[in-house]
C-alpha cells in the first residue's frame, strides 16, 4: 500500500466518534469476523495457543464481569505485570471496559519501581504474571493496592496455593458472562496511565484518553505500518491490504507505550492477526519463528535489526513485505542488510509515550538512509528554535514539536497541574527532542536537548557520529557525548563497544578517527575514543548518554 505524502496530507481529517473506545471496537470486529484469529502466541518451551476475535471479547467481558464483583468501576487505576501472554489483550481490555484506566508496567522493574507508580497513581487492583508476584509482595502494604490477580502459573482451577491474598484470573473468568454492560465511556474519556521510562528524575505518569489509540488507527497503521481497517483505504493509497492474508508481529513488551503504538493501537484496532513470542531475543531464533509463522509484517527495535546483521540471514526464507523500526534512529547498515537479503527496506518512526508517530517513512516512500522521515499527517508536527518557538529553516537542527491541540498527544500528567502547565503553556508540546530537516523535509534525529555537543562553535548531533562510528566493521555499538575541552568548550568524545574478535587499540583509534573524518564533517570526529563492553541503557533499552556525559564532566571538567 504505497501512499501519496502530499495527497495524504492534503486530505487528512480527524475523526474520532465520541463513543470511541477499543473495547467497543472489539465488539464489533467480533460481530463482523470473530472467527479470525486475533492473537497466535509461542513461547521458547514450545507452547502455542490462539484467540479468535470472538475468544477476545468473551474473555474480555468476563473479565470485566469479574472486577465489577470486586468493585472495579470508572476512574480506578489498574496495574498490571506480565510477560507477553495469551490474556495479555484480555485483561487491558476487561479493564478498559469497566472505565478503568490501565497503567502497565515492565518486568524490568524493581520492587521500589512497583511502589512508586502504585503510590504515584493511586493503583488499587494489580494483575501480575506469576512468576512476577516476588516483585510485588515486598511493597503492598506501602501502596494502596489491596486487589491482587494471578496471571498463569499452575492455579487453572483457582486452588490457592498460599501465596497470599491472590485470586486467580483463571478462576475469576470461570463462570462469568460473556456479556458486560459497564459504564458509558467514550472517546473523551481517561484511559491510561503509562510512566515514561526517563533518563534522569522520577518517571511521569502520561494520561492518555480513549481517542489515542482511535489516533493510532488512523497514523500509525497507515502511514508507518502500512495497513487499515478492513474496507478502508488510507488517503492517497493504491489500494487495500488483504488482513486475513496479513500476520502481524511486534516484538515489544507489554509494559510499554510501544504496546499501545503496535499491537493495540494498530493491530487491534484494524482487526489484524498478531503473533505474540515470549522469548527471550535471539536473531536466529526470531528469525526461524518468523519463518515458520509466515510473519508479513514486523516491528523490531533498532538493536534487534542490528543484531539481525550478526547472522546469516540468507539461511531463512520470510514472507516478510514490511519492516518497521522504532525506539532510537536505525543505522544505515541494518537497513542495507534487510534489503539485499529480503529486499524490503526497514522504515523507521519517530514518537514518544505522549504521542503517536508524529514522523515515519510512510509507505511507498524513498527511505533516506538516516532518516526518521516526513511528518505524519494531521499531527502539525514541525522543527522550531530552542529559543524563538519559530520554525527553523532547513539545514538547521530544531527542537521537534507538536501544536498543544493536537488530537495525536496526550492529555497531561495524571494529577499534576502544574507540569501540565508547564508543558501546555505555549502554542506547542515539545518533545525534548532534537532534529534538522533537509530540503525535501526528510528529518534527521539528532538526540535529546541536552545531548547535542557544543564544540568550538558548532552544534554536533550525537546520532551522525555514532551512525558513522557503527559502519565501520570494528563497531558494533557507540554512543557520542561532550567532554570538556578547555579550549573547544567541549569536544566530541565515543564510547564504542567492539564487534565481536576486535580488540581496542591505539591504532584502532586513530583508524577509527581517519574513518570518521572521511564520513563526516572534520569538525565531528570523535577527538576522545574509550572501548567498552556495554553502554548504559535505560530500562526501554535507550542509550543513558547522560551518564556518560557525567562520566567526562567528572573526568574532565574541573
Amino acid at each position: 500500500m504505497a501512499v501519496s505524502y502530499e495527497e495524504a496530507v492534503a486530505e487528512f481529517e480527524w475523526d474520532i466518534p465520541d463513543d470511541y473506545t477499543l473495547p467497543s471496537v472489539i465488539e464489533r470486529h467480533a460481530d463482523e469476523f470473530g472467527d479470525r484469529v486475533a492473537v497466535t502466541f509461542l513461547d521458547d518451551d514450545g507452547a502455542r495457543e490462539q484467540r479468535t476475535y470472538a475468544d477476545v471479547r468473551d474473555d474480555m467481558n468476563r473479565f470485566a464481569n469479574a472486577l465489577a464483583d470486586r468493585g472495579v468501576g470508572e476512574g480506578d487505576r489498574v496495574m498490571h505485570l506480565f510477560p507477553r501472554h495469551p490474556d495479555a489483550f484480555a485483561v487491558q481490555l476487561g479493564v478498559l471496559k469497566r472505565g478503568a484506566l490501565v497503567v502497565p508496567c515492565s518486568s524490568m522493574l524493581k520492587p521500589k519501581d512497583i511502589a512508586f507508580r502504585a503510590s504515584d497513581c493511586e493503583a488499587t487492583t494489580a494483575v501480575v504474571h506469576d512468576d512476577l508476584t516476588d516483585m510485588v509482595e515486598p511493597v503492598v502494604d506501602d501502596t494502596p493496592l489491596d486487589r491482587l490477580i494471578r496471571l498463569g502459573g499452575d492455579d487453572a482451577d483457582g486452588a490457592d496455593d498460599g501465596a497470599g491474598d491472590w485470586e486467580s484470573f483463571a478462576a475469576l473468568l470461570d463462570g462469568e458472562s460473556t456479556s458486560h454492560d459497564g459504564p458509558d465511556v467514550g472517546a473523551a474519556d481517561p484511559m491510561s496511565i503509562n510512566y515514561t521510562s526517563g533518563t534522569t528524575g522520577q518517571p511521569k505518569p502520561v494520561l492518555h484518553k480513549h481517542r489515542w489509540l482511535r489516533a493510532f488507527e488512523l497514523v500509525n497503521a497507515p502511514y508507518w505500518w502500512g495497513v487499515t481497517a478492513d474496507g478502508e483505504s488510507a488517503p492517497g493509497s493504491d489500494g487495500d491490504v488483504d488482513l486475513s492474508e496479513e500476520l502481524l508481529w511486534a516484538t515489544t513488551g507489554t509494559g510499554w507505550a510501544k504496546w499501545f503504538w503496535s499491537p493495540v493501537g494498530v493491530g487491534l484496532t484494524v482487526g489484524a492477526s498478531q503473533l505474540l513470542y515470549d522469548g527471550e531475543f535471539d536473531p536466529d531464533a526470531f528469525l526461524s519463528v518468523m519463518a515458520e509463522e509466515g510473519v508479513t509484517r514486523l516491528c523490531a527495535v533498532p538493536t534487534q535489526y542490528r543484531m539481525f546483521t550478526q547472522t546469516d540471514l540468507s539461511a531463512y526464507d520470510l514472507s516478510l513485505t514490511e519492516a518497521v523500526s522504532a525506539g532510537e534512529p536505525l543505522n544505515r547498515e541494518p537497513i542495507e542488510a534487510m534489503q539485499e537479503a529480503f529486499g524490503i527496506t526497514p522504515r523507521d518512526g519517530y514518537g514518544q509515550t505522549e504521542t503517536v508517530a508524529l514522523v515515519t517513512n510512510y509507505p511507498g516512500i524513498d527511505v533516506k538512509e538516516g532518516s526518521m522521515g516526513k511528518p505524519t499527517p494531521g499531527l502539525g508536527t514541525t522543527l522550531i528554535d530552542t529559543e524563538e518557538e519559530e520554525p527553523v529553516e532547513p539545514g538547521t537542527i530544531g527542537e521537534i514539536a507538536v501544536p498543544v491541540d493536537c488530537p495525536g498527544i496526550f492529555d497531561g500528567y495524571y494529577e499534576k497541574p502544574a507540569l501540565d502547565e508547564k508543558t501546555f503553556a505555549g502554542d506547542y508540546y515539545r518533545t525534548g527532542d532534537l532534529a534538522r530537516v533537509d530540503e525535501d523535509g526528510y528529518l534527521f534525529f539528532e538526540g535529546r536537548a541536552d545531548d547535542i555537543i557544543l564544540s568550538a562553535g558548532y552544534r554536533i548531533g550525537p546520532f551522525e557520529v555514532e551512525d558513522a562510528l557503527v559502519s565501520h566493521d570494528a563497531v558494533a555499538e557507540a554512543a557520542a557525548v561532550a567532554s570538556p575541552h578547555e579550549e573547544r568548550g567541549n569536544v566530541v568524545k565515543a564510547y564504542v563497544v567492539l564487534a565481536d574478535g576486535r580488540d581496542g587499540s591505539e591504532a584502532l583509534t586513530e583508524e577509527l578517527q581517519a574513518y570518521m573524518k572521511a564520513e563526516t564533517a572534520p569538525y565531528k570526529y570523535p577527538r576522545r575514543i574509550e572501548y567498552v563492553d556495554e553502554l548504559p541503557k535505560t530500562s526501554s533499552g535507550k542509550t543513558r548518554r547522560i551518564e556518560l556525559r557525567k562520566r567526562e564532566e567528572r573526568k574532565f571538567g574541573e
